[in-house]
């Protein structure tokens, strides 16, 4: 993060804290007695970024780092994160519990061998997890990773198969963070055609997002993949699958960009066979990063 915004936070906290500190003189001390306050709960939401108002899926987050502040688009010219996209998916519902690989039995099937197995039908309370996980619950015979990402997309030739491809879905994230609070709903008018966008309303939650992201590969960089929170290790592999990455490490000093795409080309480098086969790992993370590495 840039001095800039690092001052601009500060000046936020050190405006709350004396915000608080006014409001206490001002409350009765009966008040006081009766309702303690909440501030460390309160310190402890900013930090971690959990407070349930503004949890992100993984979609969404790759979506917000793609999304033009401004505009409220993602750039025309991607075309990497529709799957992306779809890949994230299939990671969120594994790391709920609702997907997993096959067994990779006696001859050892590769990652992108093997089929995603429904483990749990249980509603995640997202509409767009809980219909994909109803396509792959039921489809038999089950499909590998590397087919369920196409046929999310609708990249298939076989018609029989384009009832899996889910629909408008960058708008349907992008309403979900809507009303979330972090962005707003907009009609622009591009001379042809009118379009509807999602500027940044809530800058945040953006900037703590890219904050994360930056520390994960500068100062909170532990050289080794399976000491990282699986949640952000995936944000990492499918923000680069989505060509969304570099918005991340935009506001970075040259030298510091440099080693973040420096561990981040470590993380790309690794053998997804290898590391899904150590203590502690998702495997259904690793096959959809071969997927996107192969």
């Amino acid at each position: 993060m840039t001095s800039l915004v690092k001052r601009n936070l500060g000046l936020v906290q050190r405006r709350t804290e004396a915000s608080r500190n006014a409001a206490d003189r001002e409350r009765p001390s009966s008040q006081e007695e009766h309702e303690p306050r909440r501030g460390g709960d309160e310190q402890d939401d900013d930090d971690t970024g959990d407070s349930k108002e503004t949890r992100l899926t993984l979609m969404e987050e790759v979506l917000l780092l793609g999304l033009k502040d401004r505009e409220g688009y993602t750039s025309f010219w991607n075309d990497c994160i529709s799957s992306g996209l779809r890949g994230c998916m299939l990671i969120e519902l594994a790391l709920r519990g609702r997907l997993q690989l096959e067994t990779c039995g006696m001859r050892r099937k590769g990652l992108l061998a093997r089929k995603v197995i429904c483990k749990s039908d249980a509603p995640t309370g997202d509409v767009l997890l809980d219909e994909a996980l109803k396509h792959i619950k039921d489809t038999q015979p089950p499909e590998t990773v590397q087919s369920w990402i196409e046929l999310l997309s609708g990249e298939t030739w076989n018609p029989l198969k384009l009832h899996y491809q889910l629909r408008n879905v960058r708008e349907r994230l992008a309403k979900n963070l809507v009303e979330k609070g972090v962005l707003t709903t907009e009609k622009q008018n591009f001379l042809l055609f009118d379009m509807t966008t999602h500027p940044l309303t809530n800058n945040n939650i953006k900037q703590r997002l890219i904050k994360k992201v930056q520390e994960a590969v500068l100062d909170k960089w532990v050289n080794d993949p399976h000491r990282m929170d699986k949640r952000l290790l995936a944000l990492i592999f499918l923000a680069h699958s989505s060509d969304v990455l570099e918005n991340a490490f935009a506001p970075l000093l040259d030298d510091q960009y440099d080693l973040a795409m420096k561990r981040v080309r470590q993380l790309l480098e690794l053998e997804p066979e290898g590391e899904s086969m150590k203590a502690n790992t998702n495997e259904l993370l690793w096959a959809v990063v071969a997927a996107f590495t192969k």
